[in-house]
């Protein structure tokens, strides 16, 4: 899954970006595990996109006023 757009993001609810930043956070972990166990990860590119992902919506919750 590459980065979302922005616009996109924002015009999800508050539900629906806890969700969608679990499933990023989980498909990064998955990614870092393979690097720590010294296997090439599948698409090592989406990487920045994820981050990126996920700092957009913390940045839409804090703007928000969530936690």
């Amino acid at each position: 899954m590459p980065a979302m757009k922005f616009k996109d993001l924002k015009a999800m609810g508050t539900d629906k970006l806890n969700e969608k930043m679990a499933e990023i956070k989980k498909e990064l972990m998955k990614v870092n595990t393979q690097i720590a166990s010294k296997q090439n990860p599948d698409k090592p590119g989406r990487i920045k996109g994820y981050k990126k992902s996920i700092a957009q919506i913390k940045m839409i919750k804090q703007v928000r006023g969530e936690k």
